[in-house]
C-alpha cells in the first residue's frame, strides 16, 4: 500500500504529534508498505531515509501566498506519489488533503492529537478520524464528528524505532529522592502547580530534589516562580533532552501535572522505566495508567493534591516501590507495534488493497 503522512515538520523537538507520525511511517515502511512523509523537514529526515521513507518538502506556513503555494505543491506530490491513503496529523494538512481529494482516489485519514484546540474539529474532514484515546473520541463526538467515522487508536511508544532499547540507557545520577517531569514548559502542563507542590513538601524531605526536563515559552516564568521559593537550589531546570529516558531511570517519582493531555507519550515511557507515577486525572491520562492501577491520579490544576500524593510516596519506601512495580505491569498494550497494527486496520476500511492483510492482522490481534 502507498501511504502519505502530512505533517508541519519532522523536527526532533519532543513534539508528540511528530513522534507518533514518524513511528508509524518507519514501521509501515519496515513492514513492506511504500511510505512517504510531506513536511517542511527536520532532523528526523535522516531516520526516515534509513527506513526507506521518502520525504517531500511541503511548507505549510499559514500566510495567504504560502498556502496557495503549498496547495499546488501538495497536488504535485499526489501526482508523483499516487497514494492509496493520505494520513493527516495536523490541521493545515487535513484541509489541503480534503480540497484535492475530489480530484484523486485516496482514502483520507486524520488523527486528532490535541483535541483541546478549537480548530481540532477540522480533523473531522477525514473519511476516518483516529482519536488517540477514548476521552478524545468522546469529546470529538460531542463536537459533531460522526460516530461512524471515529476510531480509537490509543497512543503507544514502547519499541519506537526513534529510540534505543531501554536497557541501553544509563540512569542519570540524580540527588535522591528524585522527583522528575518531562514536559514542555507550558502553563497547561501544570509545571507551576508542580513547583508549588514541591515547595509545600520540601522542608519535610530535605534530601528531595525536583528535576524539570523540557523547554518552552513559559520556562522563564517557571524559573522566576522557583526563585521565589525557599528551595530554588533543589529545583533543577534541565531543558529539552533528546533522550529523557536516563532521567526517568534515575528518578524515584515521575509527575505529569497537565491541565489537558489527550494521550501523552511520556506516560508509557515513565512506566517502562519503572517510576512511581503521579499524574492528573484528565483526558487520556487515566487510560494510559490503566484507570489508576499503574499510577496515582490527582485532580488537575491542584497543587495541594499533588503535594499530598508526593508526601504519601516520600513517606513510605514500601509504598513507592509498590507503585514502581505496578507501573511496569501490562505494558504490551503500550507498544508502538500495536499502534501500527490498529492503524492499518483503519486504513483497511478505506481501500481494497488491504483486504487480506486486514484479515490477517485481525486474526493476529484476536489471537493475542
Amino acid at each position: 500500500m502507498r501511504i502519505l503522512h502530512i505533517l508541519n515538520h519532522v523536527q526532533e523537538v519532543g513534539n508528540g504529534i511528530v513522534n507518533v507520525a514518524v513511528d508509524l511511517a518507519c514501521l509501515q515502511a519496515q513492514n513492506g508498505h511504500n511510505v512517504s512523509v510531506a513536511s517542511a523537514g527536520g532532523q528526523y529526515e535522516a531516520l526516515l531515509t534509513t527506513y526507506n521513507v521518502k520525504h517531500f518538502n511541503l511548507d505549510q506556513t499559514r500566510t495567504p501566498i504560502n498556502i496557495m503555494k503549498a496547495a499546488w505543491r501538495y497536488w504535485k506530490i499526489i501526482e508523483e506519489f499516487q497514494p492509496d491513503i493520505v494520513h493527516a496529523h495536523m490541521m493545515t494538512g487535513i484541509v489541503l488533503a480534503k480540497i484535492w481529494k475530489a480530484f484523486s482516489t485516496y482514502g483520507l485519514v486524520s488523527t486528532v492529537h490535541n483535541e483541546f484546540q478549537r480548530s481540532a474539529v477540522l480533523m473531522g474532514l477525514g473519511d476516518r478520524v483516529i482519536a488517540v484515546s477514548h476521552a478524545v473520541a468522546e469529546s470529538m463526538a460531542r463536537r459533531g464528528i460522526a460516530q461512524n467515522k471515529l476510531r480509537v487508536v490509543s497512543n503507544g511508544t514502547l519499541g519506537s524505532l526513534r529510540m534505543r532499547k531501554l536497557q541501553e540507557y544509563v540512569a542519570m545520577e540524580l540527588q535522591r529522592p528524585a522527583i522528575a517531569t518531562v514536559a514542555g514548559m507550558y502553563k497547561r502542563k501544570g509545571i507551576g502547580e508542580l513547583i508549588d507542590a514541591f515547595a509545600q513538601i520540601a522542608a519535610d524531605f530535605p534530601n528531595a530534589h525536583l528535576y524539570l526536563v523540557g523547554d518552552g515559552p513559559d520556562r522563564t516564568l517557571f524559573e522566576q516562580q522557583a526563585q521565589t521559593t525557599l528551595f530554588a537550589d533543589r529545583i533543577h531546570f534541565l531543558g529539552f533532552q533528546k533522550e529523557p529516558q536516563s532521567y526517568m531511570l534515575g528518578c524515584d517519582i515521575f509527575v505529569l501535572a497537565s491541565h489537558r493531555d489527550p494521550s501523552p507519550l511520556v506516560i508509557p515511557e515513565a512506566r517502562e522505566a519503572g517510576c512511581a507515577i503521579i499524574a492528573s486525572n484528565v483526558d487520556g491520562i487515566p487510560e494510559a495508567l490503566d484507570g489508576g492501577q499503574a499510577g496515582i491520579l490527582v485532580p488537575p490544576a491542584n497543587s495541594q493534591a499533588l503535594a499530598d500524593a508526593l508526601r504519601q510516596l516520600l513517606s513510605s519506601r514500601k509504598l513507592m516501590h509498590q507503585w514502581q512495580y505496578l507501573a511496569q505491569q501490562n505494558l504490551d498494550r503500550l507498544s508502538v507495534m500495536r499502534v501500527h497494527e490498529q492503524t492499518l486496520l483503519v486504513y483497511g476500511e478505506l481501500t481494497t488493497n488491504l483486504v487480506e492483510p486486514t484479515k490477517q492482522l485481525a486474526a493476529h490481534s484476536k489471537a493475542n
